[in-house]
């Protein structure tokens, strides 16, 4: 028994001294394994804590279900305000305008005048791409158009045209299931379209 513990205590020493890598510094009695360099981090505390960062992992799934049929309503919708946006920007642009040259305008047909002749170039300038847009841009386009003036498409129609001519066109987008009447809620039911219009309007560079 005592013949066998020398034996593993000579071996231990020969494993020390001849295997273990001399590689030492001489000056300090350190080896290259004995110090590992790491970023530190300062906790609130004061103390200094060895810290190190992981590279990030991406995890990619297929969108299935109802996140599928979100994500293709939200990009429906994104597209929608893409597209309509501008024309909502140019609506509040022709009001502002009108509003201004109406002002201590009481003659009505001069009032009339002032109007027709504005609605002329609107028509000039976007007749032909608003007529291409789909009945869902078109919706949108009446919620942003809200939202830039405060006022639903029939009151604006009113205003301008009449109430018959507003009427007219009441029952006209009834019937391709719209309503004039649509309001804007961006803390409501259009949370989601205003998060959008904030992106577009960066976008476009304007002040929301």
């Amino acid at each position: 028994m005592r013949l066998t513990k020398r034996i593993l205590s000579l071996l231990t020493i020969f494993f020390i001294f001849f295997c273990v890598p001399k590689t030492s510094n001489a000056q300090n009695g350190t080896g290259i394994y004995d110090t590992i360099r790491v970023d530190a981090c300062i906790e609130a505390n004061g103390d200094t804590i060895p810290c190190s960062w992981l590279d990030p992992a991406y995890v990619y799934a297929k969108l299935t279900g109802k996140w599928k049929k979100k994500y293709a309503e939200w990009t429906r919708l994104r597209n929608a305000v893409y597209v309509t946006y501008p024309y909502a920007i140019e609506a509040s642009k022709v009001m502002n305008n009108i509003n201004a040259r109406l002002e201590g305008v009481s003659d009505r047909s001069k009032r009339k005048a002032i109007i027709k002749s504005q609605e002329k170039e609107l028509k000039s300038k976007f007749a032909d791409k608003l007529t291409q847009l789909s009945v869902y841009q078109g919706k949108v386009l009446m919620k942003l158009i809200y939202r830039q003036t405060g006022n639903n498409c029939y009151e604006i129609i009113e205003e301008y045209k009449g109430s018959f001519n507003a009427s007219f066109w009441q029952t006209i987008a009834l019937i391709f299931g719209s309503n004039l009447r649509q309001n804007y809620e961006p803390a409501g039911k259009d949370e989601v379209m205003e998060m959008i219009v904030k992106d577009v309007e960066k976008m476009y560079g304007v002040k929301g």
